[in-house]
């Protein structure tokens, strides 16, 4: 076998070699390797209080959380059952009429935002 032989077998290799690297970099950013069912943890909105504080709505589960969050922690203010989404619109419906106070103000605060 000859040298340049030789390099070009090492230089395919190589070339290979960064082939597969690539795709499994592609495939991991593409987020195709991801399996089994959605997200349990969702970001519904924000709402800012000041320059590092807001307070933030999650869905888990069935559970919508209402959560404070500043530099050093995040608190959590309430806890309300996740609304059905609307099939009509993209809007969340509003809360029943056992809902706290609280609960239906920031839901108000929260829609004017949109």
């Amino acid at each position: 076998m000859t040298e340049a032989a030789a390099l070009r077998l090492i230089l395919s290799l190589f070339f290979v070699l960064a082939l597969i690297l690539a795709a499994a970099w592609l495939t991991r950013r593409a987020g195709w390797l991801r399996a089994g069912p959605k997200r349990i943890l969702k970001l519904v909105d924000t709402q800012s209080l000041g320059p590092r504080t807001y307070v933030a709505l999650v869905d888990i589960d069935n559970t919508r959380l209402v959560l404070g969050v500043t530099t050093s922690q995040i608190s959590l203010l309430h806890t309300l059952p996740r609304p059905e989404p609307d099939p009509r619109t993209s809007s969340v419906e509003p809360e029943p009429a056992s809902a706290s106070a609280f609960a239906r103000t920031l839901r108000q605060i929260m829609t004017r935002r949109r």
